[in-house]
């Protein structure tokens, strides 16, 4: 196992530690331990929800679409200035 040192620790986040890891019901160390874990792990990049509507729509040939013709835009209702 190896050593880590972090010098200029600040006294109020080393008390925050303590806290957090009493609530775990751990070491400060071993709840530093756990930050730093949580903290470098590799998260796979999207959502799931992301990555099963891409997959859904794989085989869609999105060049064949038809696009439908566009409308003119609306213009703004303009409001009476007695009401």
């Amino acid at each position: 196992m190896a050593t880590l040192i972090i010098r200029n620790f600040d006294e109020q986040l080393k008390a925050l530690l303590r806290v957090q890891a009493a609530r775990h019901g751990c070491s400060m160390e071993q709840e530093a331990r756990n930050i730093l874990r949580a903290a470098v792990q590799v998260r796979p990049t999207g959502s799931v929800f992301a990555r099963n509507i891409t997959r859904h729509f794989a085989d869609l040939a999105v060049e064949e679409l038809p696009i439908p013709a566009r409308r003119p835009a609306r213009l703004p209702t303009l409001l009476d200035d007695a009401a």
